[in-house]
């Protein structure tokens, strides 16, 4: 089987601070470590998966950014048990996607309605839980 779990939900927010009272205090949910990837936002555990945060670049509102295969769109990730299967399997049934490098393990790819959805082999850079 290709999917071994869910990993994580991303979503976009405005405020960084405000999502971090909510999330993690009001909420309590533990903020773990995030890799710098040049764009404000902050990781959280959720049992036993992630919730990821990313703020909107200036002047989008969040909820308008049109699904696309970047990790700015809201997705989910399914975490995959090969990198190089993942990427097979989509070739060969025909779609386009974008990819990281096995190095960092994503896949991202859009669903037949256009949904962003992200494939990931964990690796320890990556906050695996």
């Amino acid at each position: 089987m290709l999917i071994q779990a869910a990993h994580h939900y991303s979503i976009d927010v405005s405020d960084i601070e405000v999502a971090r009272s909510f999330y993690g205090g009001l909420l309590g949910l533990a903020e773990i470590d995030r890799p710098d990837f040049g764009i404000p936002g902050v990781w959280y555990q959720a049992g036993p998966i992630q919730l990821h945060l990313l703020v909107v670049p200036e002047g989008v509102n969040v909820g308008t950014l049109a699904p696309s295969l970047t990790p700015l769109a809201p997705h989910i990730a399914f975490e995959i048990e090969s990198y190089e299967q993942m990427e097979k399997t989509l070739s060969e049934a025909g779609f386009e996607f974008k990819t990281t490098g096995p190095v960092s393990g994503q896949i991202f790819v859009q669903d037949p309605d256009g949904n962003t959805i992200e494939f990931i082999d964990p690796s320890p850079t990556l906050g695996r839980s």
